[in-house]
């Protein structure tokens, strides 16, 4: 990957007559600096959806835009259709879930946090969730729905936007 030294008379076209030096090779060789970089973008590409939250619902669609990421990893709070609560992966009985809301709260610095349900969910369910993220310390609560859905008048929103 250096520089190295050519024997004379094998400097590409170029004609220098000199005794007994070398001529210093000034060409770089950067064929595995981009083999590691593909091999990075293909690792990257293989991991960026393996970092999502791993609990499958099937979310309602909207036509809304998405929110503006912050620089905390995101907190997100799941129903899955049988009306678990899960705070990220982790499923939390719903009488300790303001308790340890709480103690999370604590040790974030943003109040946001994101909630997930899944379609099937009654909204009654939903909406006793929202009070207690609001009353575990978390009032900045983002609806997380998948795009694609319709918008008012009854068309039906483009897929990505």
């Amino acid at each position: 990957m250096g520089a190295g030294v050519m024997p004379q008379g094998a400097g590409g076209g170029r004609r220098r007559r000199r005794r007994s030096r070398a001529q210093a090779m000034s060409d770089i060789n950067i064929t595995p600096f981009v083999d590691v970089m593909l091999v990075l973008l293909i690792i990257f590409m293989v991991a960026a959806p393996l970092m999502t939250v791993g609990v499958p619902v099937e979310l309602p669609k909207t036509a809304a835009a998405s929110l503006p990421q912050d620089q905390e990893e995101p907190l997100t709070v799941t129903i899955t259709e049988d009306g678990a609560v899960m705070i990220q992966t982790t499923e939390v009985p719903y009488d300790d879930l303001v308790a340890r809301l709480q103690a999370i709260a604590t040790e974030r610095q943003g109040d946001r946090i994101y909630l997930r349900a899944d379609g099937h969910n009654a909204w009654s369910r939903v909406a006793e969730v929202m009070g207690a993220l609001n009353a575990g310390g978390f009032s900045n609560i983002g609806l997380v729905t998948d795009v694609g859905g319709p918008r008012l008048g009854g068309a039906q929103a483009a897929p990505g936007g």
